[in-house]
């Protein structure tokens, strides 16, 4: 008989979830966004308040999110809703959109970090970084075709091991450093102030970026409502790992001492000496390869919707029931994660470009999910809702405005960069037409 069927089997308990929602966020980006932060604030209660303001924002997202997962679980996640409130020609744009760049730029760039780590320790000739990318990707893509079970052991051990080096950086910041006696810098001028607070923000919800991707596991977790319990926790636990490792970097370093992209070596140098520095690139190591992990388990799960829904694409919509993984989705997402590895060989600096270039369409898509839960509750009013957003309409419409703040903040920061977005998504349009075509010509033949 096959083991290969359409539908996913219920694997996740909450702590899985809460994994994948930790294992995601806290990435590479707490390393380096701390100094960035820095930079455009003047005080120590204006860190607190900014990385406070951002798991507020996320908190927001995931009442609004929990609500769309619960109502509608599915493996395609935002796909799934967009294609319930939008119809499917929005949906199929974003789901490419999401397959080609986001999701396997997004992948090649954390095997980036992980390879330029690892070239630090033990080198491996001119293209030691690729090199160790495309290692990477293909264990953990393999890892993620041998099945859920082995996939959720790892992230969970990924996820306790970046918690615990972080608690490790809190408490050395917290108990065993001296208080940094460094004077405070020089205020923001007045008029610089808003617009510094906006780009500290800008950072902090990159820091705070990928909880969404819960979504898509929806369909996997064994109680509907696992998945509020695992966006709820998961971000609540983030919000308070970050405010605590920030405080720990201030009150050792001050704010100048944060400003130094070093800050974390900086930490581990007073207390335990600079031989233990290299720690840090282990924590970054392990961070990185946590993020690349969940990010294969999510991108081919939304491929994996794609091709159950669209001819072009059928190959994709296969899931295998005696490891729980749509096998040839997570080919298909190597393969082009790989041919970007290739790329960015040669073009890495482009590469970066062409990931960042992306946000403006994330954001976009962020935007319509958000407004599809009206959508939604107007079209389906006696849809039965496991979970209802609390304090609706109000609470969605603040996630929007933040989406749209975000949107507009990603159009400015790209510039003409956001063509790159638009390209992608009319090469969508393009697909989309193909795929149509193949539809009605299967339709005059039958």
């Amino acid at each position: 008989m096959s083991t290969e069927i359409k539908k996913p089997g219920k694997t996740f308990s909450v702590f899985d979830g809460v994994a994948v929602v930790i294992g995601i966020v806290i990435g590479a980006g707490i390393f380096k966004f701390p100094t960035l932060i820095a930079w455009n604030v003047s005080s120590g209660g204006e860190i607190a308040l900014v990385w406070l303001l951002g798991g507020f924002i996320s908190f927001v997202g995931a009442l609004c999110y929990a609500e769309l997962s619960t109502t509608y679980p599915d493996a395609g996640g935002d796909y799934y809703f967009l294609s319930k409130a939008y119809g499917s020609k929005l949906s199929f744009v974003f789901a490419w959109t999401r397959m080609m760049i986001i999701q396997p730029g997004s992948i090649v760039m954390m095997a980036f970090i992980v390879g330029d780590e690892l070239s630090r320790i033990i080198p491996l000739g001119k293209i030691s970084d690729s090199l160790y990318a495309f290692i990477i990707v293909a264990l953990l893509t393999g890892l993620n075709i041998a099945g859920i079970k082995k996939c959720n052991m790892a992230q969970k051990t990924l996820t306790v091991a970046i918690i615990a080096g972080l608690a490790v950086i809190f408490l050395l910041g917290f108990f065993v450093a001296s208080p940094s006696t460094a004077p405070l810098p020089e205020a923001i001028p007045s008029g610089e102030t808003m617009s510094k607070f906006g780009m500290a923000m800008v950072f902090v919800l990159l820091t705070f970026g990928g909880w969404n991707e819960a979504a898509y596991i929806s369909s996997e977790v064994k109680q509907e409502k696992n998945i509020v319990k695992s966006l709820l926790i998961g971000i609540s636990v983030i919000t308070v790992i970050y405010l605590l490792v920030n405080f720990a970097l201030y009150r050792t370093l001050g704010i100048e001492g944060m400003r130094d992209f070093n800050a974390y070596q900086k930490v581990v140098e007073q207390t335990l000496g600079r031989n233990f520095t290299p720690f840090i690139s282990l924590l970054i190591i392990v961070a990185a390869l946590s993020t690349t992990n969940v990010t294969i388990i999510t991108g081919a799960r939304s491929n994996y919707a794609l091709g159950r829904d669209y001819s072009l694409f059928k190959f994709l919509g296969y899931w295998n029931s005696r490891t729980e993984a749509p096998t040839r989705a997570l080919v298909f997402q190597g393969i082009i994660s790989f041919f970007l590895i290739f790329m960015g060989t040669f073009y890495k600096s482009g590469l970066e470009s062409m990931v960042d270039y992306t946000s403006p369409a994330f954001w976009f898509f962020f935007l319509l999910a958000g407004i599809s839960l009206f959508v939604l509750r107007l079209k389906n009013p006696q849809k039965n809702r496991p979970f209802n957003v609390p304090l609706y309409p109000f609470t969605p419409v603040l996630f929007i405005l933040f989406c749209v703040y975000m949107l507009r903040s990603s159009l400015l920061y790209t510039g003409k960069g956001a063509v790159v977005s638009v390209i992608v998504m009319i090469t969508g349009v393009v697909a989309l037409f193909v795929d149509n075509h193949l539809k009605k010509k299967r339709e005059r033949l039958t």
